[in-house]
């Protein structure tokens, strides 16, 4: 009985291993090294900033696609070739539009995603304000006893 247990238990062990296994997620691997530490940090930053447009919630740093490692290597040229943060982003959402940049610019395409969460809090506000004043007016009003 107590074999039977143990055999249960590997089993189990085994059976989880194996399903962690096959439903881990591959992790892109950028192995871009860059002669100068000021530039690969450059490079590190620009590649976390910007969007992959198939993955589309990930980073170029982070996405194991095609696209991304071309658009790595795209970052990688235009660093070396020794153009500025500004010039790379410009040359990406030149390309790709506001798309690829996770915080995008101010802009009038773009306000209403800046002014978005700012107009909702408002509103939430005026809608909790409303509710409570309210309720306070259904208090005052109430002159029965109560029940105990």
């Amino acid at each position: 009985m107590r074999s039977r247990g143990t055999i249960l238990r590997a089993l189990v062990v085994v059976t989880t291993i194996t399903i962690m296994l096959l439903t881990a997620r591959a992790w892109a691997v950028d192995p871009t090294e860059l002669p100068d530490p000021r530039l690969q940090a450059r490079y590190l930053a620009l590649t976390h900033e910007l969007r992959c447009m198939q993955c589309q919630n990930e980073t170029l740093a982070d996405s194991p696609v095609d696209l991304a490692a071309d658009l790595r290597r795209e970052v990688r040229d235009l660093l070396l070739q020794g153009k500025s943060d500004d010039q790379v982003r410009a040359w990406m959402v030149a390309r790709y539009g506001d798309f690829i940049l996770f915080r995008p610019r101010f802009s009038p395409r773009t306000a209403w995603l800046w002014l978005a969460p700012g107009v909702a809090l408002l509103l939430g506000a005026g809608v909790c304000w409303r509710i409570v004043r309210g309720r306070s007016a259904l208090v005052d009003a109430d002159s029965e006893p109560v029940d105990g």
